[in-house]
């Protein structure tokens, strides 16, 4: 037996609007910054302000990821698509994080070559595009704040606006070394620390959207915890076949067999569904498929590693 709510669907809705609009601005926004900071990096000679530029471009594309993605994930669930396009937010926060750990990679090795390498730089153009890339993404990050605080999609564009905030604060203070100290190896070192920051700060998204694609128990669900209150329930002797795992960053899904004492009749079973439903809205599971059994030889272990 199955059960699912949909008590949030206006209601999310309603967000997806909003944060679609939000992630248009910010498109724009990133797209003149983009353009400013390559050619800024290009007269400058500052190999920081390109890489800013590069960071610049993959939020670009992060936030087309994240646009779309949020079109799709509020579409209404049909026969074909009977969950809709939930995972849609994930996929967007998945290929994001996972591209930004990778234009980080590429951006250590040539700032590497770059300091054993000095080269001479405008750090005048530096500030400048840097202040540029400061205030715009200052306010493409605070466009997207509020949907980030629930919905991991929205956090990956956010994660991706706010570090090139911080980037772009880096560049600001390396253009003032680069100017009024001449040092210029300065440039490399900065492209370095950014990067590495990058990675650090891009890997919990990208493990976090990995785990739901694997289908893997939520961090905050003991399935132990969970099994343990539903045997205490009258009627039931065994819980077994057990399956947790997350549709999108909100839903989470549960499935089990449910090995009864009696061959109960279907009302009777549904007095104890109750008390099942109950159990798992404390943990914030809302949708469930509960399988009953009386006397069925099978594998009665919490998780089966049968082969079938």
């Amino acid at each position: 037996m199955t059960h699912m709510s949909n008590e949030h669907y206006h209601h999310h809705h309603h967000h997806h609007q909003k944060n679609g609009k939000n992630l248009i601005i910010s498109i724009i926004l990133n797209v003149v910054i983009t353009i400013a900071q390559i050619i800024g990096g290009l007269l400058s000679g500052s190999m920081a302000l390109l890489s800013d530029a590069a960071h610049n471009f993959s939020d670009v594309l992060a936030l087309l990821f994240s646009y779309v993605a949020e079109k799709l994930s509020g579409r209404k669930r049909t026969l074909r698509q009977t969950f809709g396009y939930k995972r849609a937010g994930i996929f967007a926060a998945f290929t994001n994080s996972a591209t930004l750990m990778i234009v980080a990679t590429v951006l250590v090795r040539e700032a590497i070559e770059r300091l054993m390498n000095p080269k001479p730089i405008d750090g005048n153009i530096v500030i400048y595009m840097a202040a540029l890339g400061i205030l715009f993404n200052g306010l493409s990050a605070m466009l997207v704040k509020k949907g980030a605080k629930t919905d991991i999609n929205m956090r990956s564009a956010y994660l991706h606006l706010f570090t090139d905030m911080v980037t772009s604060l880096g560049v600001f203070a390396g253009g003032f070394a680069i100017t009024f100290f001449g040092w210029y190896w300065v440039d490399g070192a900065l492209t370095i620390a950014i990067s590495i920051y990058l990675i650090y700060s891009s890997w919990r998204i990208f493990y976090a959207s990995l785990r739901i694609f694997m289908q893997f128990t939520p961090v905050q669900i003991s399935i132990e915890e969970i099994a343990g209150k539903i045997v205490k329930i009258e009627g039931v002797k065994n819980i077994h076949h057990v399956h947790v795992w997350k549709l999108d960053d909100h839903e989470m899904m549960f499935e089990a067999h449910l090995d009864l004492k009696e061959d109960f009749t279907i009302s009777h079973f549904e007095l104890i569904l109750e008390q099942v439903d109950s159990v798992l809205h404390h943990f914030d599971i809302h949708h469930y498929n509960i399988q009953p059994e009386w006397e069925r030889a099978d594998e009665k272990s919490l998780i089966n590693n049968l082969d079938h």
